[in-house]
């Protein structure tokens, strides 16, 4: 990637990823998991850790996951001061993500010299039409759809071509299936419409987040609720835990379990994925191609399973054994494209860094945060 060290920083909500590209065009990688569990108890041990393991390590440019932009549509932007008290004021669109990009920011910017760029995830969905980010409320309001992971969709759009051909141009839909989890579709390679909405807690079922929800059922528990409580129970004890009773959020967790509420939260949680499949089918008037991704998305052959079965009406029917062995086209002969393509943010993220540090004055951070 040109002549620049590149690092790249991408704080989850249950996890630290970072890569370190050089100018030599090698790549580190770099995993810290279960934060907040035992392995990390929290982001500042998971940078404590990469710190360490970078050792001399000098990078000359370092790029940021940021999960929410806000109302902002650029793919990347330079953190000077303005621009982190910016990101500090709508920390409360992503309480379980921003609080942690932020972390990283800072950690980095007490070891390095060297300018830092934020990547927003909700930037890939700026060519929603209004037709899909207007919310059924009034406009005075000015609450609309944003939808996230869109530096990996914007990773898997690249990688279309090459797999589908012409085909890629068509209506295609992308399912980003993790911890958090959410599906895009795609016409010509862009964002029409995509599951998320104004937080990252819509959608589909999650880890630990419901998706969407009967607004009703929000007034109640508002009422049974504090503020604090009502947010810790939406962002933590929602989706895969609640819908297995407790039994864990994890899917690899859940699909190995024979618990009966295990294989009902996984049944569950396919049954959604394939509605919203079915129902980007009947907005886009067909589609041509379906991708996972994701850590449930490319690991998981029972998901993909219990979520491809039923669309044999649409077209889709699965190789088994190329499913099994998690092949990148894990479709029959006879089917429409299925694909698992890798998640991958860090590549995404070294390309939007490298170009934007490329129009950046070399200030150094330490001064723009002053």
């Amino acid at each position: 990637m040109a002549e620049l060290n590149v690092l790249t920083i991408n704080s989850g909500s249950s996890s630290l990823k970072a890569s370190l590209f050089s100018a030599s065009g090698e790549r580190r990688n770099f995993h810290y998991a279960h934060i907040g569990d035992n392995h990390c108890q929290n982001h500042a041990k998971a940078f404590d850790a990469l710190l360490h393991d970078l050792g001399n390590a000098q990078p000359t440019a370092i790029g940021h996951r940021f999960v929410h932009g806000g109302e902002v549509t650029d793919a990347a932007r330079l953190i000077d001061a303005n621009e982190r008290a910016r990101l500090e004021h709508i920390t409360y669109l992503a309480p379980l993500h921003m609080p942690g990009n932020l972390l990283g920011v800072d950690l980095c910017a007490s070891q390095f010299d060297c300018p830092q760029i934020a990547c927003f995830d909700t930037a890939f969905h700026a060519t929603l039409p209004e037709i899909a980010y207007r919310l059924p409320i009034p406009q005075a309001l000015k609450l609309r759809r944003f939808g996230f992971h869109g530096i990996n969709y914007a990773h898997v759009a690249q990688q279309l071509p090459k797999h589908l051909g012409a085909t890629a141009q068509g209506r295609i839909v992308i399912a980003h299936l993790g911890s958090g989890a959410s599906l895009c579709l795609l016409e010509n390679l862009r964002s029409v419409d995509t599951s998320m909405g104004y937080t990252p807690a819509g959608g589909i079922p999650m880890a630990t987040r419901s998706g969407d929800i009967d607004p009703g059922v929000m007034l109640e528990l508002a009422k049974r609720y504090n503020e604090t409580e009502l947010s810790a129970l939406v962002y933590q004890q929602m989706g895969l835990l609640a819908l297995s009773d407790g039994e864990s959020s994890a899917m690899s967790a859940l699909v190995r379990s024979s618990s009966k509420a295990a294989k009902f939260a996984v049944e569950y949680f396919a049954r959604q994925v394939r509605s919203a499949i079915g129902a980007y089918a009947a907005k886009s008037g067909g589609i041509d191609a379906l991708v996972f991704t994701g850590g449930i998305g490319e690991h998981s052959a029972q998901v993909r399973t219990l979520i491809c079965e039923p669309l044999a009406f649409m077209g889709f029917n699965l190789h088994q054994e190329a499913n099994q062995a998690h092949l990148t086209a894990i479709n029959s002969a006879s089917s429409k494209p299925v694909l698992i393509i890798t998640a991958d943010e860090e590549s995404e993220i070294s390309r939007l860094t490298t170009m934007l540090s490329k129009n950046t004055k070399n200030t150094k951070l330490s001064e723009q945060l002053l």
